[in-house]
């Protein structure tokens, strides 16, 4: 067998400007990641007033302690939400990664409610469907932690509402493969939000919080004319199980 000699000179100028160059662009990735975070924990006094959890917060309680988690395209819809790089906050409005749950590797998906209240944006469509995909792809259940406004409708195109329906048909591929569904209701979901706890295998709703919408009370004023009634068909189940 031939022997493969290194021809690499990690001494040379060439070698260290690569690095250097290298180490400034993590830096920079790393600088974004944390305005990320820094933007969802702007929202921590209001959700702690009402008693709920920042949503990494509660990704870091489902997942094991101690363990690692591989978080996934963290620059998701960088400088698509806002064309100023100075102001842009990517990650597409979603905490998506790889981590142990009770000792099972899972994908671990939860909507980023700190920011724009969970709603999806278009860039957060390509995150969802890539990371079920790769669940399908490896065989990983799928945990989902849902409070999502929808789908942010002043950034939303129909090309979108079409290509956001293989959400839906890909919760259903994953079940049939036998990777398991599993959302946990813990705020406000509402259309595609409530769908995602609808068409999963198991669902868990936190005590006194969720809600379900299929729309939100706002959309049927705005678009028949019609004001929906406080109870009724107009009006999603409220549930207080756990």
């Amino acid at each position: 067998m031939a022997i493969i000699e290194n021809t690499i000179a990690t001494g040379s100028a060439g070698f260290q400007g690569n690095r250097d160059g290298m180490l400034a662009l993590i830096a920079r990735m790393r600088g974004l990641e944390e305005r990320t975070r820094k933007a969802s924990a702007a929202a921590k006094d209001r959700f702690h007033k009402r008693g709920q959890l920042l949503p990494r917060e509660r990704v870091a309680l489902v997942l094991d302690p101690g363990s690692p988690f591989l978080e996934l395209s963290t620059l998701a819809g960088y400088m698509f939400d806002v064309p100023d790089a100075d102001k842009s906050v990517p990650g597409g409005g979603l905490v998506a990664g790889i981590g142990f749950v009770s000792g099972i590797r899972c994908m671990v998906s939860a909507n980023d409610a700190g920011i724009d209240a969970g709603a999806l944006q278009p860039y957060g469509l390509d995150k969802t469907l890539r990371v079920q995909e790769l669940a399908l792809e490896n065989k990983l259940p799928y945990v989902q932690l849902v409070e999502s406004a929808g789908a942010n409708l002043l950034r939303y195109r129909v090309e979108d509402f079409v290509r956001g329906g293989n959400i839906f048909r890909n919760l259903a591929r994953l079940s049939a493969a036998g990777l398991p569904g599993v959302p946990v209701t813990h705020g406000s979901s509402t259309a595609g939000g409530a769908y995602q706890a609808g068409l999963s295998d198991h669902l868990g709703m936190v005590r006194g919080s969720p809600t379900a919408f299929r729309g939100a009370p706002p959309q049927p004023k705005h678009a028949p004319g019609d004001i929906p009634p406080s109870q009724g068909p107009g009006r999603a189940a409220h549930t207080h199980d756990d």
